[in-house]
């Protein structure tokens, strides 16, 4: 058997239209897996990923942070592939909110946004996903797409650095907490990547960045996607609680 094999797995994964979600479902789904990801406003993306993979691809539009819709997306799935074996909260939003800023309430609406997609989803989603896995009988991955700037800080976005601080902090307290019942979490962690949410600061000052990185480039979707999926496969069976960094060594911990 092919190590990375995903035959009859079925991955839900969130923020799937663009970027590094689409470039996951397309590892995934090239692994053997069957892939239920989630859109928010590219519908037009979606449907071409779709008709892309042809079959064992499905999607739906879903806004994490509505959590109350969040129990239906897991129907979706089950109905569509009959279970759900690895969870991959990917969605995640980003926006410039700095500490100088003259608008206090634009200081508490970016907070109060980045907080219930990028850590109140990823948690709501993860807590029923888990009971979706302990009513099959058995065990599940769950993997957390966190980035670099929840190690570091960010100078002008700590909103988004304290989110995915603490998606890392509760990736930890699900590997430790539900390893008894066969479920394990692991994240990883981007720096730079060539995506969409990247792309104004890649515009303005790339030379800057990319001076920041041992290896001198930005880093490709896909091989963030890579990483998600030795995550997923047999090849990490005893992998838990762990994040893997995939900045290009731009910061070492």
């Amino acid at each position: 058997m092919n190590a990375w094999d995903l035959t009859n797995k079925v991955v839900l994964l969130t923020g799937g239209s663009r970027g590094i979600g689409a470039a996951a479902v397309r590892a995934l789904h090239a692994a053997g897996a069957s892939v239920f990801f989630t859109y928010q406003t590219h519908e037009a993306e979606a449907q071409a990923l779709e008709r892309e993979l042809g079959e064992r691809v499905a999607y739906a539009r879903c806004d994490v942070s509505q959590h109350d819709r969040l129990p239906d997306l897991i129907a979706r799935c089950v109905e569509r592939f009959g279970r759900i074996d690895i969870l991959v909260n990917n969605a995640a939003v980003f926006e410039e909110n700095p500490f100088d800023g003259h608008d206090y309430a634009a200081w508490q609406r970016g907070w109060q946004r980045t907080f219930d997609v990028n850590v109140f989803g990823a948690a709501h989603l993860s807590w029923l996903v888990m009971a979706q896995f302990r009513q099959q009988g058995g065990g599940g991955r769950i993997i957390n797409v966190a980035s670099r700037a929840g190690h570091r800080g960010e100078l002008s976005f700590s909103d988004y650095g304290a989110s995915k601080a603490a998606l890392i902090n509760f990736t930890k307290s699900i590997a430790r907490s539900c390893a008894k019942d066969g479920i394990v979490a692991m994240s990883v962690a981007p720096g730079f990547i060539e995506t969409d949410m990247a792309a104004h600061d890649l515009k303005t000052r790339r030379a800057e960045v990319e001076s920041e990185i041992p290896l001198g480039r930005v880093g490709t979707a896909e091989e963030v996607a890579h990483a998600i999926a030795f995550l997923a496969s047999p090849l990490a069976e005893y992998v838990n609680g762990a994040t893997i960094d995939v900045n290009g060594g731009s910061y070492v911990r």
